[in-house]
């Protein structure tokens, strides 16, 4: 049984208590704002909410540092983490989410500390959002070797060249920055060194957001998916991180936690479909007894538990080897639970839509958000053949 710190269970309470008072009554609103106001704009009910998660002390808790966050392990914020996922809304409103958090973590790591303080800073106050482009729509992108987009030193300058789109956040105009994956090695015969990352501020001529991209359908939430495009962008030299050819290193840095987070926050989620599935059955009567006393309904409410208590657990195992043994050697675990908890949340939230009839493909009650959530999640941070491949590939390596 994992054992978590007192601070760990003193923010679960709290959080638990915010999310009761502010977060769940106002979700309906959240999803309106969304829906009529599109991906181009700021949502009220987010600014509204996010100075009283602040003040109460509720802010930047994904982050180790101590200084800026609540100096959590992984194993200790993975139960926020799912608490938070519970609500498409509650992320933000804490400053935990995607890919903000992800951004501030390599910014924390590998940035210069004028950078820090032009970028990082306001990032950590809430005060503006950021982007990650590395997806690009001309190739495979589950293979990041692939990535055509350009960056080549003039001077003092980078000239910056590329086609990105999955660029979360670009089209909500408290974007600010984006760290921008592309090759500036293209030669190098170590393919994971033809790449680097660099910080491209969004408002530097040549750069262009294209489109909101809808998730099957929805604008805004769960993604501001958007597609951007990159023309002769130039950015102080001072702006690469880490140095030339250090973006597979960064990026692997970066995505570990960031799956841990998305892992447990789809824990979180699928618990609330559960919950919605039971009230539902509960409450309907089908040729002539509740839902819920239907064989297949209890087959998958009980199929529903199993799945989620097993997703649980693998995530905070793997939480628990990256604190104690580091991301590289727990890197079979990381990728098993990329595939074990996007699945297991789909299957689920499927089972609700089934529940809930036809009311459960709208959103009234959130299901159809909830699943486009979870389906994307199994192609974020790599899809689900890439993950498959390599734990198949280390399970092989201990046989030879």
């Amino acid at each position: 049984m994992f054992e978590f710190s007192e601070k760990s269970r003193d923010l679960h309470r709290r959080v638990s208590a915010f999310m009761d008072e502010h977060i769940y009554p106002n979700e309906r609103r959240y999803y309106d704002e969304a829906e009529k106001m599109g991906p181009w704009k700021v949502y009220p009910v987010v600014e509204e909410l996010k100075p009283k998660a602040r003040a109460a002390g509720l802010w930047n808790m994904f982050l180790p540092d101590s200084e800026h966050g609540a100096g959590l392990t992984n194993l200790d914020y993975a139960p926020l983490c799912e608490l938070m996922g519970r609500s498409h809304l509650a992320p933000e409103v804490f400053n935990c989410s995607a890919p903000d958090t992800g951004n501030m973590e390599v910014l924390a790591r590998y940035a210069a500390p004028a950078l820090q303080e032009q970028w990082l800073k306001p990032l950590l106050a809430g005060e503006i959002r950021s982007c990650f482009a590395m997806t690009e729509p001309a190739v495979a992108s589950s293979d990041a070797t692939n990535i055509e987009s350009s960056i080549v030193r003039d001077g003092d300058e980078y000239v910056i060249n590329g086609h990105k789109w999955y660029t979360t956040n670009a089209t909500d105009p408290r974007c600010r920055i984006c760290i921008f994956m592309g090759k500036s090695d293209p030669d190098n015969a170590d393919r994971h060194k033809q790449q680097s990352m660099i910080l491209v501020p969004m408002d530097t001529p040549g750069v262009t957001v294209v489109r909101p991209i809808a998730v099957f359908g929805f604008y805004g939430v769960p993604d501001r998916a958007s597609e951007v495009t990159f023309e002769n962008v130039r950015v102080p030299a001072a702006n690469m991180l880490l140095g030339e050819g250090r973006g597979f290193e960064i990026a692997q840095g970066r995505l570990g936690p960031g799956r841990i987070h998305h892992c447990m926050r789809l824990v979180g989620l699928a618990e609330r479909m559960l919950e919605l599935m039971c009230r539902r059955t509960l409450s309907r009567t089908a040729f002539g007894k509740p839902i819920a006393q239907q064989g297949v309904t209890i087959e998958r409410i009980a199929q529903s538990r199993i799945l989620i208590e097993q997703a649980r657990l693998l995530t905070l195992n793997a939480a628990h080897r990256m604190d104690t043994v580091g991301n590289k050697v727990a890197k079979a675990e990381i990728a098993m639970i990329k595939v074990a908890a996007p699945n297991m949340a789909c299957q689920v939230i499927d089972w609700a839509i089934q529940a809930h009839g036809g009311g459960g493909t709208n959103n009234d009650v959130g299901l159809a958000a909830a699943y486009a959530t979870a389906r994307l999640l199994r192609l974020a941070d790599g899809p689900d053949e890439v993950h498959r491949n390599q734990i198949g590939k280390l399970e092989l390596a201990r046989y030879r």
